[in-house]
């Protein structure tokens, strides 16, 4: 499933282009997809910038992406983005623990 987040029209020397430019959300297993069409596009010998503009990300994106999850393959990409998930849910639960622990004690000291 993929989210359209913001759309933008861009200025050029006072004059509207119509150029749009669309965000999406990938999916682990879209982005894993991706970086292996891009690797073998890039095996094929084409340049890097032609590889992004094949695959309608931006460079920066391209880097990020081949950082998290280069050599994954797409059920542990969506496996990393669970654990993840679930990792932060966890934080959160355990930040609030310690804040009802801290008001507690505060009660019992008598310092509220």
């Amino acid at each position: 499933m993929v989210h359209l987040l913001w759309e933008s029209v861009v200025q050029h020397a006072g004059q509207e282009d119509m150029t749009t430019m669309k965000r999406h959300r990938h999916t682990p297993e879209q982005i894993v997809r991706k970086l292996r069409e891009g690797e073998r596009l890039l095996n094929e010998g084409k340049e890097i910038t032609e590889v992004v503009r094949h695959l309608e990300i931006a460079e920066s994106t391209w880097n990020r992406w081949r950082a998290q999850y280069g050599g994954m393959k797409a059920d542990e990409a969506k496996r990393l983005r669970q654990l993840e998930a679930e990792n932060a849910r966890l934080k959160k639960l355990l930040a609030e623990a310690e804040l009802d622990k801290s008001m507690l004690k505060e009660l019992a000291e008598g310092n509220f």
